[in-house]
């Protein structure tokens, strides 16, 4: 059933596809997913203070705004990531913009935090009945200097911090301008720590502690993986995740696509991934939450984070091609 309404929707330019299948799932979401559920094995576990269903996530950029919340709980994924979403509505970088390689079990996209603003998320989330794990991924406007960022993030986080179950810092987006910069030594720690101080704020105002965690990109050195590890590590930020799109092609010479400026997602990111979560695993320690995403396309990848140093995994691209099949796939292996 997947195989056939994944056919026909990749007759469709791709953006155009996403967003018929995403308004299906908000408009109806029990009658669009009914066809495709698979049961998605038990498996909780406990991390950062939350409790999971199970250890495979939905990754964040699917569901910009929060719109498809009760479609992702009808396929039981074991929490759901939405955003990035921005301070103000930005319509993002102009189309095309996102481009598939089926070959390859791969996507390009090139779609620079193209959200409707967190206002709008935020009603959203409020007018749902989701009761799962939910992190919401946080990020800044696209004309906003890299020295006025953390504005940006402060904003958003102040705003998401009730609504969210954890909240996720993208410093990593290859497709909106310098932020990777973010990442490195000169930034990263001035902006964990004013999160950190604001997050004290908020959890002394709220009376709960919210998670933040910081999703990182899969182009860093290892001495920028150096730098990385320690500032979470002694800033009191709960966790990282790894990794964001890649700006690499691996595996993709001769591709006409592989020309198209933007992240790569999907299979051909596995093995890069993997590496930068291994090494990130050894730098933080056994105890410090790892999330893990970038390739997962069957049960083995995911059972390949884990083995790599992630304590839950989110899949993308490979959801696109496998479908709600991947979920019960990597549910079932994770749980062996």
């Amino acid at each position: 059933m997947y195989a056939l309404a994944r056919n026909l929707l990749f007759t469709l330019d791709a953006e155009r596809a996403h967003e018929l299948t995403l308004a299906m799932f908000r408009k109806m979401p029990n009658l669009a997913t009914a066809p495709f559920r698979q049961p998605v094995p038990a498996d909780p576990v406990r991390l950062m203070g939350l409790d999971f269903a199970n250890r495979v996530g939905l990754a964040a950029g699917l569901d910009k705004n929060a719109e498809c919340l009760a479609a992702w709980q009808a396929l039981e994924f074991g929490f759901v990531e939405v955003g990035t979403v921005t301070p103000r509505p930005q319509p993002g970088n102009p189309r095309p913009r996102m481009f598939r390689l089926p070959q390859h079990q791969a996507i390009i996209n090139r779609l620079g935090f193209n959200n409707k603003g967190v206002d709008y998320l935020l009603a959203r989330v409020a007018e749902s009945d989701f009761s799962g794990v939910l992190g919401i991924n946080i990020g800044k406007n696209f004309d906003t200097p890299n020295e006025r960022a953390a504005d940006d993030y402060l904003h958003c986080l102040r705003k998401v911090y009730t609504a969210a179950s954890y909240i996720t810092v993208n410093i990593s987006s290859p497709n909106t301008k310098n932020l990777r910069e973010l990442q490195g030594a000169a930034h990263l720690r001035g902006l964990l720590d004013a999160l950190i101080r604001a997050r004290r704020e908020l959890a002394d105002q709220h009376g709960v502690q919210r998670p933040i965690v910081v999703k990182i990109a899969p182009d860093v050195t290892f001495e920028e993986l150096d730098g990385i590890a320690l500032a979470a590590r002694e800033s009191g930020i709960d966790g990282l995740i790894a990794t964001n799109t890649t700006i690499a092609r691996p595996g993709l010479e001769g591709e006409p696509l592989a020309q198209q400026t933007g992240g790569l997602s999907g299979a051909p990111l596995l093995p890069r991934a993997n590496e930068v979560l291994q090494q990130l695993r050894q730098r933080v320690g056994a105890d410090f939450p790892l999330i893990g995403v970038g390739g997962i396309t069957c049960g083995a990848d995911a059972r390949g984070k884990r083995q790599a140093g992630a304590d839950l995994v989110q899949i993308y691209s490979g959801f696109i091609y496998r479908g709600p099949a991947l979920i019960a796939e990597c549910g079932a292996d994770l749980r062996r």
